[in-house]
């Protein structure tokens, strides 16, 4: 597996930029410390495949920067990314000996790696740990819950707004809130990728793209840096009854 080894991240866990949303959000300091103890960091460039499905995995790890992708491949050989894995999301499984899915670096990325069996045991000693990985856990089972929602009743519009809106209310929950000026973020995917992961077509993605801009719901600078002058209004094209807060 093709990655590299950060060894001099001079980074320590209280000033972490994923800290307040992480697995290690509850955690106290002598708890941070011995997180630190099994903890290390690794990088991938964009497209490079972190694992593979079925592979044995000997860490699991916090994404700190960048977006990766989840993807299943059916026996036939069509493959379906079923994921994305956002700055704070957690990869892979205690207690799972395997990769369930492949994970590809969509960006540039950093992880946060802890040694797989040192994490299992504190997790047993460790309440804060085991109840903010369940809550994760919980957390990723209501998202799964409204992509089967996304993918099978709504519009082509409303599917590229909901995506728009899942990635700008989680770049905003990493940085510090603004009163003006609207959230700003580069999308990670690709128009190819997009289609992919939404089930539509590389031209109805373009299209939909193209008429959320032409409606001032969005502007482009470039293929991927977005901004949201009102993230409501966003909210207004995705479909759902919601209020159009930010994720807690």
């Amino acid at each position: 597996m093709a990655h590299h080894d950060l060894q001099a991240v001079s980074q320590q866990c209280g000033d972490c930029p994923i800290r307040h949303r992480a697995v290690c959000s509850r955690c106290e300091a002598d708890e941070l410390a011995r997180l630190e103890q099994i903890k290390y960091y690794r990088s991938y460039e964009a497209g490079q495949t972190v694992i593979w499905s079925g592979d044995r995995m000997d860490f699991v790890a916090s994404v700190v920067t960048g977006i990766a992708t989840l993807t299943q491949t059916m026996e036939d050989g069509r493959r379906q990314m079923v994921g994305l894995l956002l700055p704070s999301d957690f990869v892979g499984r205690p207690g799972r000996a395997t990769a369930a899915y492949d994970v590809t670096a969509t960006t540039d990325l950093v992880m946060c790696c802890f040694r797989k069996k040192p994490f299992e045991e504190m997790m047993q000693t460790t309440p804060h740990v085991a109840q903010r990985l369940l809550e994760m856990t919980l957390d990723e089972l209501d998202a799964a819950r409204e992509w089967m929602l996304l993918l099978g009743r709504k519009t082509a519009r409303e599917k590229i707004a909901s995506l728009l809106a899942i990635i700008a209310r989680r770049d905003a929950a990493l940085k510090p809130k603004s009163a003006k000026g609207g959230i700003v973020f580069d999308l990670p995917l690709t128009r190819e990728e997009m289609a992919d992961y939404l089930g539509l077509t590389l031209e109805t993605v373009s299209r939909q793209i193209s008429a959320l801009k032409r409606d001032g719901v969005i502007t482009l600078e470039g293929k991927r840096h977005v901004i949201v002058p009102d993230f409501d209004r966003l909210m207004e094209q995705t479909g759902d009854d919601s209020d159009g807060g930010y994720l807690n």
